[in-house]
């Protein structure tokens, strides 16, 4: 009764806010109230109705989801942008052009600001009575794992045996010289007894160093630079594969996004600390992203300091032919320990476009690009199976504790916008409507074999039966696809119907979702 009474109190102030930014907005205009309320009328209704839509199913007025100041901004942003984007769409769609810029992108501004200052003074007000709060102690039991938190899970459950570490006198001077005794006795106990045969350690950036070495091949390369400052990480990795024999090991370092949010939120005093890490995200992290900008950056920065996330920095090692054996921090870097098991896979050379096509499992076996919105970080694919094999699945099938999926991607699989691009498997007929998930070749290989071959008889769908029957874990999902090739076989339209109405109903009214 509570938790809908907070809704109700909360859609009636978002629909105040929202009319009184509108008016707001429309009072600095020349002709005023007179000129832009009747001709503006159309278009702040629609934009109301997304945008009280949009809140609820993206969590901005769910009492359990906002739970401090991140959260908020999160959840007020990411519902205001999708909102408006939506409303633009539309009206470009009908090609409405009467609308003026300024009323609509300065309605969507002034309310996402007074919505900020409304929550930020809400939460302060709960964080006096924090212990009060009723979904407080479930947001703690199910709240995303720290990276931190997952690297030392990654630790527990690796394959990697204790071994006494070899002191290799030579190999530890030569880090000790680097980054210290601490460093020093760090990485050695990561290498163990593998620091024996023909060992090399760098500090370097440059692929050029790692070729001049004067053996032929190595059993162990330990790069003491940090990955981030190497301008093309492929080209070294590769390069470093190389050098190696087949079985042997590199281990290297990466600041991760969030080491580096948290360096820099730490060095500065509180207030021009966020406001640098801004201004460092859209510097380190919004100018490489496009081609327009990638030689601005690359001309300011000459490809130093890069930011790299943990998923990236392990998918980059995996595509470059290495499986990862272990991840510590040590200090502000993360040291991943990883061991040459093939040459580099090649190159892809799509890093950061929204849109990604993504080789799946189709009809009669064969593998089938299908789109999507990029909602993980560069280079997730590759580890995929690393992913699986540390953090196992959750309920529903999916992989628990995915750290691939960016912040934005999470926001945008829960309103289905990563699935639009699915339309063009549509289009192409490689996909139909209602149907069996498409599938990654390392998720088809858990199938029992059975399934595997009932289920390539047909075309994939981009409404799957999971969304009808609500499994919990792999053996129910299997168990409910071929409850839905049974009744397809017997009667295809009358089957894809049910699913597609029975799937909007769960997802519409019982919030199904697939994490």
């Amino acid at each position: 009764m509570e938790r809908k009474r907070f809704r109700i109190i909360t859609t009636f102030a978002d629909i105040i806010i929202l009319i009184i930014s509108f008016l707001a907005v429309v009072w600095t205009k020349p002709t005023s109230f007179r000129g832009y309320i009747p001709s503006h009328a159309f278009f702040f209704a629609s934009l109301a109705f997304i945008w009280i839509i949009v809140s609820f199913l993206n969590g901005k007025m769910h009492r359990g989801k906002i739970i401090n100041f991140q959260t908020l901004f999160i959840r007020v942003v990411s519902s205001n942008l999708i909102s408006i984007s939506i409303t633009t769409l539309i009206f470009y769609i009908f090609r409405d052009y009467e609308y003026s810029r300024t009323v609509v992108l300065g309605t969507a501004l002034t309310a996402t600001f007074l919505e900020l200052v409304a929550g930020g003074i809400f939460i302060a007000y709960k964080k006096a009575s924090v212990q009060e709060y009723e979904e407080y102690e479930k947001y703690r039991k199910y709240r995303k794992p720290s990276e931190y938190e997952l690297v030392k899970e990654a630790n527990g459950k690796s394959k990697k045996k204790i071994t006494e570490p070899h002191v290799n006198l030579q190999v530890l001077k030569a880090i000790e010289r680097e980054c210290g005794a601490g460093m020093a006795g760090a990485i050695t106990a990561i290498a163990g007894a593998n620091l024996k045969g023909k060992n090399a350690v760098l500090s370097t950036t440059t692929p050029f160093n790692i070729t001049s070495l004067p053996e032929e091949a190595y059993n162990y390369i330990i790069n003491l630079r940090k990955l981030n400052d190497v301008k093309d990480p492929d080209e070294f990795i590769d390069t470093v594969n190389g050098k190696l024999d087949c079985g042997g090991y590199f281990l290297c370092c990466v600041e991760t996004k969030d080491q580096r949010k948290k360096r820099i939120l730490k060095k500065f005093p509180p207030v021009l600390n966020y406001l640098l890490y801004s201004i460092d995200f859209i510097y380190k992290r919004v100018l490489p992203k496009f081609k327009i900008t990638r030689p601005v950056y690359f001309a300011l920065s000459g490809g130093r300091n890069n930011v790299l996330s943990r998923a990236e920095a392990l998918g980059r090692l995996t595509r470059g032919g290495f499986r990862i054996r272990s991840e510590s921090f040590l200090g502000n870097l993360l040291c991943i320990e990883s061991v040459k098991i093939s040459d580099p896979l090649p190159r892809n050379e799509n890093l950061y476009g929204p849109l990604i096509a993504l080789p799946r499992v189709g009809k009669n076996g064969e593998m089938i690009k299908v789109f999507k919105l990029r909602t993980m970080y560069p280079y997730s694919e590759y580890i995929q199976d690393y992913v699986y094999r540390i953090y196992d699945l959750q309920e529903g099938g999916k992989f628990r504790n995915d750290f691939r999926v960016t912040s934005w991607g999470a926001v945008c699989r829960k309103i289905w916008i990563d699935e639009l691009p699915m339309l063009i498997n549509l289009f192409k007929g490689n996909m139909k409507m209602v149907g069996v998930r498409p599938l990654s070749r390392q998720y088809f290989d858990l199938y029992r074999k059975d399934v595997q071959e009932r289920r390539i008889k047909y075309k994939p769908g981009l409404i799957p039966p999971f969304y009808a029957d609500m499994p919990n874990d792999l053996d129910e999902i299997q168990n409910s696809e071929l409850r839905y090739l049974d009744e397809y076989d017997r009667h295809p339209f009358l089957t894809d119907f049910k699913y597609f109405w029975k799937s909007v109903r769960n997802i519409v009214f019982h919030k199904a979702r697939s994490n």
